[in-house]
């Protein structure tokens, strides 16, 4: 039986949902690979962007590739098979739109970031209560300056968040993420979930100005 969910335990698959995600696992791309895939489509690394955004909700969000999973890695025995598959598959195509914008996914800071992305729209919110100047541009060096202690603080925020999403039970409720009948997983992601998460990781890592926004796709200046 699983242990209840705790923002110490959610901390812990996300790390372990990263780690898996960045440094690959067998059978599975990681973030890294993908985005060089898609980076090969165009110069505009906004479009390629969005073109990961499409595919990950279309091709690889199925329920096949999500219990997939268990067949390839090795879940924390203290998280439920569907929560640590879903913040893997997340994390990943974060974590690959960063690497589009050349960030390093080895540091930890972009890490810290990546984790805040989860939590879309909300993530403005979270790092202006963490302490980081969202007047200005969340550039390369805004993120290599941000101290451990504000670090500790987003990572914090965006635990206990997470926890209030996923439930004290462990059912996915992520903006209805996945449909959970009888305790299997059904379906497919909620195509809106899923774009606003990668839109959010495309605004912070992609775009010139975080705090401009235009309906539909956004798109880089040129």
């Amino acid at each position: 039986m699983k242990n209840p969910l705790t923002a110490v335990t959610i901390q812990h698959a996300l790390d372990w949902a990263y780690d898996k995600a960045v440094n690959g696992v067998k059978g599975l791309d990681t973030a890294q690979e993908i985005a060089e895939s898609y980076m090969k489509e165009s110069n505009n690394p906004i479009n390629n962007a969005n073109s990961l955004i499409r595919w990950q909700n279309s091709k690889a969000i199925t329920s096949g590739f999500i219990t997939g999973l268990g067949g390839v890695m090795v879940m924390p025995v203290t998280l439920p098979a569907n929560i640590t598959s879903v913040l893997y598959i997340q994390l990943r195509m974060i974590a690959a739109i960063a690497h589009m914008g050349e960030y390093d996914l080895k540091d930890d800071k972009v890490k810290t970031i990546v984790y805040a992305c989860l939590c879309g729209s909300a993530v403005t919110d979270i790092l202006k209560r963490a302490g980081v100047d969202m007047g200005k541009k969340l550039t390369q060096s805004t993120i290599k300056n941000l101290s451990g202690a504000i670090i500790t603080k987003i990572n914090q925020a965006v635990g206990f968040r997470l926890l209030t999403k996923f439930g004290s039970k462990g059912i996915i409720n992520l903006g209805k993420l996945v449909p959970v009948v009888g305790g299997i997983i059904g379906g497919t992601f909620d195509g809106v979930t899923t774009n606003i998460i990668g839109n959010t990781a495309r605004k912070y890592f992609l775009e010139i100005d975080n705090n401009t926004e235009t309906p539909g796709e956004m798109r880089i200046p040129r």
